[in-house]
């Protein structure tokens, strides 16, 4: 997200730097208070869906025809409150509310299924009412199809479900709990740029 914001102006290059760094404009969990073009504050898990609903809801009132996206990430969808909003979006007909969840299996402290097994995560937001998608999340043309599918689908709430790998590309952070929230150091920083082929050897 902070890519984007540096790309779109809000942020600099510069501040790119401030990644995790107390007092940064770059935290770990997003703040408005510190972070220009964020609209909402970010830190504890399953909150944001709430918010997408809001603003999705506002939109309608103001007759704005706006989409409204959220990201969430699946040890997010956990959480209760996911659920509870997911249910109030479909009652709602919230067809401008958008989600991509990104299926990389991997939360904070360790592979999500061994904290909480999921089971089945499109039949649960099928149950709810919502229009589901799945993707390879490493495809782009699969990507801006399913980009194509949330825009288009409008009769209630979509998701799209990007099955991802994180690390993807890195070696030695592809699938591994251990970089879910740790930055890597400079020799492993310059062994991914590598991998990554954004410079040579």
């Amino acid at each position: 997200m902070y890519a984007i914001l540096a790309e779109m102006g809000f942020i600099s290059e510069e501040d790119l730097k401030s990644y995790r760094v107390l007092g940064g404009v770059c935290q770990g969990h997003v703040d408005m208070k510190w972070c220009p073009g964020v609209d909402f504050s970010a830190g504890s898990l399953g909150m944001g869906l709430s918010f997408g609903m809001g603003s999705a809801i506002a939109g309608r009132l103001a007759g704005s025809e706006r989409q409204i996206y959220v990201m969430l990430g699946d040890g997010e969808i956990q959480e209760g409150s996911v659920w509870e909003a997911a249910m109030a979006a479909r009652h709602h007909e919230l067809g401008n509310l958008n989600v991509i969840l990104d299926r990389n299996r991997i939360q904070n402290d360790d592979f999500c299924e061994t904290q909480m097994r999921m089971f089945d995560i499109p039949a649960k937001w099928k149950a709810f009412g919502w229009n589901v998608k799945e993707i390879d999340g490493h495809n782009m043309e699969e990507v801006v199809d399913g980009m194509n599918f949330l825009s288009s689908t409008n009769d209630g709430p979509s998701i799209l479900i990007a099955h991802t790998v994180k690390g993807h590309g890195v070696s030695f952070m592809a699938d591994n709990p251990a970089f879910h929230g740790a930055a890597p150091n400079d020799e492993q920083y310059a062994q991914a740029m590598v991998e990554l082929g954004e410079v040579k050897a």
